[in-house]
């Protein structure tokens, strides 16, 4: 896969749906659990050592051809407690895959469902554009990551630079992640993650969608 196409794909305005998705950081704001530019560090570390991991060997083990996207669906069920969640990745799967039908038209979506999980549609993408599995993995993990990190900035007023300054100190861990999620799967579970998620479903008039 060319530089550019992973730079598109890893790109936050990619139209996906992904900045109305705080990645359970809206909720762990209000609960008090994130405050400042130190704790929004701890969460994105959290993050992408748990649902980052998980969705990255998901979507790996999907362009390697470990995977056929009908069981990718099921494994990512099962890794998935959380049934907010689950209709965050599949709105953003589904916003994924309307994408790359457009770009990648001569590839084959049959096997996909209309509102597939992000991860399954990573995967498929990545063998649309001829991606390495790891190539894959570190664009999910990237993505986890930068998500929450957008959201984190513009609900607490934070700094830009600073949360820039955050992601890089975690691109070490980031890129350990990927390797190691194309290696095998994963089962993974945060149960906080989980707790934000459901919570966030109560919450009067929320900003994000997740």
């Amino acid at each position: 896969m060319s530089l550019a196409t992973l730079l598109n794909l890893a790109d936050s305005r990619l139209p996906i749906g992904g900045h109305v998705h705080s990645g359970g950081i809206e909720e762990a704001i209000a609960s008090g659990l994130v405050r400042d530019v130190r704790t929004v560090e701890l969460y994105l570390r959290r993050r992408v050592r748990t649902s980052g991991a998980v969705a990255a060997a998901l979507a790996a083990a999907v362009c390697a051809g470990e995977l056929t996207p009908a069981r990718a669906e099921l494994e990512a069920d099962a890794r998935t407690p959380s049934p907010s969640a689950r209709t965050a990745s599949r709105a953003q799967g589904r916003g994924l895959l309307r994408l790359a039908k457009q770009v990648w038209p001569q590839a084959d979506w049959t096997g996909l469902p209309a509102r597939p999980h992000l991860s399954t549609v990573f995967g498929v993408v990545g063998i649309a554009c001829a991606a390495a599995p790891e190539e894959v993995a570190a664009v999910v993990v990237y993505t986890t990551m930068t998500g929450a990190a957008t959201a984190a900035q513009r609900l607490l007023a934070l700094d830009p630079a600073a949360v820039a300054a955050c992601t890089i100190r975690l691109s070490a861990l980031c890129d350990d992640t990927a390797r190691t999620a194309a290696g095998s799967l994963t089962a993974l579970s945060d149960p906080l993650q989980d707790v934000l998620a459901e919570r966030h479903l109560r919450r009067d008039m929320p900003l994000f969608a997740s």
